[in-house]
């Protein structure tokens, strides 16, 4: 595992700062539709294991190619199977994906810290902005650290547009996205007793 793979992936500090004025944005579901995927299918389950439901995003393969096919790969190997939201900050985002450090029932805590056992991704950006329900990579200082964490937005995030790879949009589950439990946002958003993906799958 390389050094910057140990980085931990977060998004930039000023997206802290911004969350607040987003809450009230947080319950307003976006309005998408599918395209032509993949879709991603995520199950998602409490930390007692009970499931609360299902998000389905929508990813561009047209826009972001290299990482919608690494999110593909991982999810059709089984690698995002248990994997916890690690960084959840109301009115702002859920993060997860940490396949190395954020398995459900273990030690998590380096989750975000981690990735995978591919390299990382040189940057995609696109002209498509960060708006409620979008789904962009974690990475750390370095724009081409992207690996396998992401995150989801619940509300608009303009300010990362042309930092962070957009790789797709949800289009199922809203409400269940909210329902992902919160961490403290005077932790940067470090959830206890964290949601997980108890399963993951690719929908082509």
């Amino acid at each position: 595992m390389s050094s910057k793979m140990m980085s931990s992936k977060i998004l930039i500090a000023a997206a802290l700062a911004a969350s607040t004025s987003n809450a009230a944005l947080a319950q307003e579901a976006p309005q998408a539709t599918d395209g032509p995927g993949p879709n991603m299918v995520i199950e998602v389950a409490d930390a007692a294991g009970q499931p609360k439901g299902t998000i389905v995003l929508d990813l561009y393969a047209d826009k972001a190619p290299n990482h919608v096919d690494r999110l593909v790969t991982l999810a059709e190997s089984g690698a995002y199977d248990g994997v916890v939201f690690h960084r959840v900050i109301d009115g702002f985002m859920a993060q997860t994906g940490d396949v190395q450090y954020g398995r459900q029932g273990g030690d998590t805590a380096m989750a975000g810290t981690g990735g995978s056992d591919q390299p990382d991704l040189k940057a995609e950006f696109h002209d498509t902005t960060f708006g409620a329900g979008t789904v962009g990579m974690a990475r750390s200082a370095d724009p081409d650290s992207a690996n396998s964490q992401f995150f989801i937005d619940l509300a608009p995030a303009p300010f990362l547009d042309g930092e962070y790879t957009v790789v797709g949009q949800l289009i199922e589950g809203w409400d269940v996205l909210n329902a992902v439990k919160k961490g403290d946002a005077a932790a940067n958003g470090a959830v206890d007793k964290p949601d997980y993906m108890s399963k993951v799958t690719i929908q082509k």
